[in-house]
């Protein structure tokens, strides 16, 4: 009896049919028929879910599966699909992934939606840029640019943005970036006059990288200062991810629930820190790499490498454990060097770590501030020499901070005068004799020191809450207290009463 129950039970699992995994294709109808629901009911959070969807389908694209999706949404024969199907590279009959059960069922021809029409155009360009055909998606994004500029619909808006941001980065894949820039202002103020948050923003992110690329920072501020900006509503922000830095290998493609507010605090962070104005580019830079996503981490090493330097260029020392977190341990490694060089104040240190990595700093265009900091070498070294020494020789000055210049002397009596003035150190010169005299260290918790910087963390921490606060949702009038019954009989007795009294006093007037 026993054997017969575990033949029985052994029997079961062989006769259950486990369901196919469903194909690419279904999905991609799947995704089609989300956008037809959004389009109709004018739920924007449908096609921002299915343009999510999209991305995670994108690796496993082919030829074959998009050119039978665009013959299930759109007409065959009609000018959007003639001209679609065109960029489509031939596969041959043996790589077809179409199941042959899915492609036999023919649906019926229905009204084509626009959000439909301009999903197979950002279907098609973005299997176009996987597979490295730079020509064929410059093509594509600007006949789906053409179609964009004459649709008015606030459900194309999210798809309209990541088309905007993959016609930016297809010319930049072929160096032809700066031939788009005058399209992107169109577009930008086609869409502040259509009331497009979203593409407004795009926009203002790729027209910055427009002209950071090309160094034109005059022109990007002008047009940062004058656009109009969304810091108001930048934490509610995660309908675009943050797009990755084009022409940077190291940087990779952040998916859905990015914020592209980081984006933009970069952008704004490098402006900033060229423009000399080091405390605003540091907090840019530092709130760009802390709001973004923790899989962003080639966003993150660039947020770190110009923060790096900011801080250097304001008299600061970054923490090691900037430099030794997960991930950032190689690409950070030359500015991890770099500021052992500004903190020990070795000015040849400094110099031979510039010439060593010369090729990455160049690469990460921080070149030119690194020459910036060869005066903070030359004044943390000179900081180092006034404490360790009540009084030196200027020549012994020029000596430790390794001068290498004609007049050594002189040089380093002009370097140890402008530190004075400028309050870096406290020590005077006494040029007969060529020294430099420290004066005596006092105590710091005498001044007003230790207040400033208890004044600044106060000010990041309520600034912080502030952010929170604002970031918060509630339902309208929570915090009007709700009437009970018992409350709402009083002051209806009161009324009551206030009424009668009122009339008896009219009464008694008569």
């Amino acid at each position: 009896m026993t054997q017969d129950l575990e033949m029985k039970d052994r029997s079961i699992p062989s006769n259950s049919v486990s369901s196919p995994a469903p194909s690419t294709l279904q999905h991609l109808r799947e995704i089609a028929s989300l956008i037809e629901t959004g389009s109709y009911s004018k739920e924007v959070r449908r096609i921002a879910r299915a343009v999510r969807l999209t991305i995670v389908l994108r690796r496993k694209l082919t030829s074959s599966i998009i050119s039978a999706f665009l013959d299930h949404v759109l007409t065959p024969g009609s000018e959007a699909h003639t001209k679609l199907s065109a960029y489509l590279p031939k596969e041959d009959d043996h790589e077809m992934e179409v199941d042959a059960a899915t492609s036999a069922i023919q649906t019926p021809a229905k009204h084509l939606l626009p959000e439909l029409e301009i999903y197979c155009y950002l279907l098609v360009l973005l299997f176009l840029i996987d597979k490295k055909k730079y020509n064929e998606a410059k093509a594509c994004s600007s006949a789906s640019i053409v179609w964009l500029k004459n649709t008015n619909r606030r459900t194309v808006d999210v798809i309209a943005s990541r088309l905007y941001f993959y016609y930016s980065y297809s010319y930049e894949l072929t160096g032809d970036l700066a031939e788009i820039r005058g399209n992107l202002l169109a577009l930008h103020r086609i869409a502040t006059l259509r009331h497009d948050e979203l593409g407004q923003e795009t926009l203002l992110n790729l027209l910055l990288r427009n002209y950071l690329h090309y160094n034109l920072y005059d022109q990007a501020e002008k047009l940062r200062s004058k656009a109009p900006r969304f810091e108001a509503h930048s934490n509610q922000q995660t309908n675009l991810s943050i797009a990755h830095q084009c022409c940077d290998k190291d940087l990779v493609e952040v998916l859905d629930n990015g914020v592209i507010f980081c984006r933009y605090l970069f952008y704004l962070g490098k402006i900033r820190t060229i423009q000399l104005e080091y405390t605003d580019a540091k907090e840019s830079l530092l709130q760009a790499a802390r709001k973004a996503p923790v899989a962003a981490r080639g966003f993150r090493i660039q947020c770190n490498k110009w923060a790096v330097i900011v801080r250097l260029l304001l008299g600061e020392i970054p923490e090691r454990t900037v430099f030794m977190q997960k991930g950032m341990e190689k690409a950070l490694r030359p500015y991890f060097e770099l500021t052992n060089a500004v903190r020990i104040g070795d000015l040849e240190l400094f110099r031979n770590i510039a010439d060593k990595f010369a090729t990455t700093f160049n690469a990460d265009r921080t070149h030119n501030l690194i020459v910036r900091l060869r005066h903070n070498v030359i004044r943390t070294g000179l900081r180092n020499i006034s404490i360790s020494y009540s009084r030196i020789s200027l020549a012994d000055v020029a000596k430790k901070l390794r001068l290498n210049s004609p007049n050594p002397i002189a040089d380093a009596e002009s370097i140890v005068a402008k530190a004075i003035r400028d309050g870096a150190i406290d020590a005077t010169l006494d040029h007969a004799n060529g020294w430099m005299v420290s004066k005596e260290t006092g105590d710091i918790y005498s001044t007003n020191e230790p207040q400033l910087a208890f004044n600044s963390r106060i000010a990041f921490c309520l600034n912080m809450h502030n952010e929170a606060v604002r970031a918060l949702r509630f339902p309208p009038n929570t915090h009007k207290e709700k009437e009970s019954a018992e409350k709402r009989r009083e002051r209806q007795q009161q009324e009551q009463e206030l009424a009668k009294h009122i009339a008896e006093e009219d009464d008694d007037d008569f």
